[in-house]
């Protein structure tokens, strides 16, 4: 029985760490005391340390005691004993390589199928994917594969951004990128806007939040995925 929240970003525009999703937050984890955190991608090459302390300060609002996998001699046990996971955002390149470096996909997707309730934001969501071929991030270390977790059948964009028709940037547009990327594999693409994100519960899957989502198959036109709608 999957338990999943699935965002996309950590932080919107005017707030601060957290904050859009807390009150989510507080019901989804209600009953949970601990939290096992994976810092592995850190944003801005911020420390473990630090990256943990960030998200244990957020937490402590809603009761919740956090210890990040770096903390553990074991990090594989630290997942099979964990009451709750969250996967914070970064770069999604050298989060998944460390986690093939620890082999922990595996039994990071075991717990999850099993119904340990997971909060991924950005490159934490991109883990959640078939592949993580859509992240929007620099390839600043190569990891061994490509492969995610699989956990939801399509891929993530998060932070995905619609053209601006009144720039004068002549760069890609994110919907230009994925059509690229469909050129060459089949898996559909969810461009998830910042401030919405997917609730999980065993295969139902649902956006929420204050935007439309992108949904993005292969020949085919993109469409646009309504607030509370059952994917």
């Amino acid at each position: 029985m999957k338990k999943l929240l699935i965002a996309s970003t950590s932080t919107i525009h005017g707030s601060s760490y957290l904050e859009y999703l807390l009150p989510t937050l507080n019901y989804f984890f209600k009953g949970v005391t601990t939290l096992l955190f994976i810092p592995y991608a850190r944003p801005s090459g911020i420390s473990y340390d630090e990256y943990t302390q960030l998200v244990a300060q957020v937490f402590k609002k809603i009761g919740i005691d956090v210890t990040g996998i770096h903390e553990f001699h074991n990090s594989t046990e630290a997942i099979k004993s964990a009451e709750a996971i969250f996967t914070g955002g970064g770069n999604t390149f050298e989060l998944v390589n460390q986690l093939y470096k620890h082999n922990l996909f595996s039994i990071l997707s075991d717990v999850l199928n099993n119904g340990t309730p997971y909060l991924g934001t950005s490159a934490g969501s991109n883990i959640c994917g078939i592949t993580m071929m859509n992240t929007n991030d620099m390839p600043i270390v190569y990891p061994p594969s490509f492969l995610t977790l699989g956990i939801i059948p399509f891929n993530i964009n998060a932070h995905y951004l619609d053209p601006d028709r009144l720039s004068t940037h002549m760069g890609e547009t994110r919907e230009t990128r994925i059509k690229e990327y469909h050129i060459y594999n089949d898996t559909t693409v969810l461009g998830l806007r910042e401030g919405s994100w997917l609730e999980v519960n065993d295969s139902e899957i649902i956006l929420k939040g204050t935007h439309s989502a992108r949904w993005f198959e292969k020949n085919k036109l993109p469409r646009e995925i309504q607030t509370n709608t059952k994917l």
